[in-house]
């Protein structure tokens, strides 16, 4: 029997190529290969389409904000957030509308459908936290000295503010586990959170309906912020990654940064069609099985930061524009 990771490859590539016209290969390639690192062993990136200006305006602002975001971080928590709950962010439980439609967004992809019977559905989900932030490199560095975690140099190699990124996905859940481990032990964990952690609550990478519920928030945003790309509110179609939260979102949900742009970010969800499901169902995984990464990244263009797009990567896979960030979930 094909496995359903091999028979979707093939749909896909057959999709791509019917739905392709030689007017716009080029193009539709390239936001379409969201999907094609992982199908043909490639990472493609969208063309920037920015004037030398203004990616020399993006590096001037990653460097003045480079000071400001340091000092939000605190050394002896694992240079996790300065916060009450080192960052992480409550989102309240209740349902909310999955997916794209096209006549709200004509941007959606088909693979964003619901069902053959509609465009989108509704999902309930219990209370949950979520990073404020992306998984920065000081952080993702902590990790790998305390637990002497084969590390290539390069993962650490930019400022520690940065997302920390050509990480794979199970170093992503390495990390995970250990950063889970440590607050339960450790003495300057907070108690709110200890608590949680001692009750059974889990440190993982969130699925893909937790990361669109926080990134969607009120009502079917297109973008975390509302329904028209800006790059006022995220770094994207620009020459590089910023420190996370440089960009100020007064409208993005729940306070959360970087929902949209930076890096793409690695979730916990089996790639597979839609309506979504909260276990993992590896009934027809196998060693070639894709997983979910969401939000897009600076190299992308607006169709791929919306909060709806799904793109699928191999477990093993290492990018310079892919990431991730945490979630505090119930065990259950």
């Amino acid at each position: 029997m094909i496995s359903f990771s091999t028979y979707y490859r093939k749909r896909l590539v057959s999709l791509l190529i019917r739905n392709l016209s030689a007017e716009s290969a080029v193009r539709k390639f390239s936001v379409s290969g969201i999907f094609m690192p992982v199908l043909m062993g490639l990472w493609l990136t969208t063309v920037a389409v920015q004037q030398p200006l203004f990616a020399q305006t993006q590096t001037d602002n990653a460097s003045t904000t480079l000071t400001q975001a340091s000092t939000q971080f605190r050394s002896e928590t694992w240079h996790l957030p300065d916060e009450e709950l080192l960052g992480f962010v409550e989102i309240p439980a209740g349902n909310f509308l999955m997916g794209s439609d096209p006549a709200n967004d004509r941007m959606a992809f088909e693979n964003e459908r619901w069902s053959a019977q509609q465009r989108q559905g509704r999902v309930e989900l219990p209370t949950y936290y979520i990073g404020r932030y992306e998984v920065t490199i000081a952080q993702y560095k902590a990790f790998a000295d305390a637990a002497a975690y084969p590390t290539d140099p390069i993962v650490l190699s930019s400022h520690s503010n940065h997302p920390v990124t050509s990480v794979s996905w199970t170093d992503a859940l390495a990390y995970s586990r250990w950063l889970e481990r440590t607050m339960k032990e450790s003495a300057t964990t907070p108690e709110s959170l200890k608590e949680l952690l001692q009750q059974g609550w889990r440190i993982t990478l969130p699925n893909e309906a937790q990361w669109e519920k926080a990134a969607r928030g009120f009502g079917n945003r297109i973008y975390p912020w509302g329904n028209q790309p800006s790059r006022e509110r995220a770094n994207f179609a620009s020459a590089g990654v910023m420190p996370v939260g440089s960009i100020n979102c007064p409208e993005c949900a729940y306070g959360l940064a970087d929902m949209s742009g930076n890096v793409w970010e690695l979730t916990i969800s089996p790639f597979k069609p839609y309506p979504f499901t909260a276990g993992i169902d590896r009934t027809n995984l196998d060693t070639d099985a894709l997983w979910v990464m969401r939000g897009g990244s600076f190299s992308d263009g607006a169709n791929l930061v919306r909060a709806a797009v799904r793109g699928g990567i191999d477990p093993g896979a290492r990018r310079p524009n892919i990431g991730f960030r945490l979630v505090l979930t119930p065990s259950h």
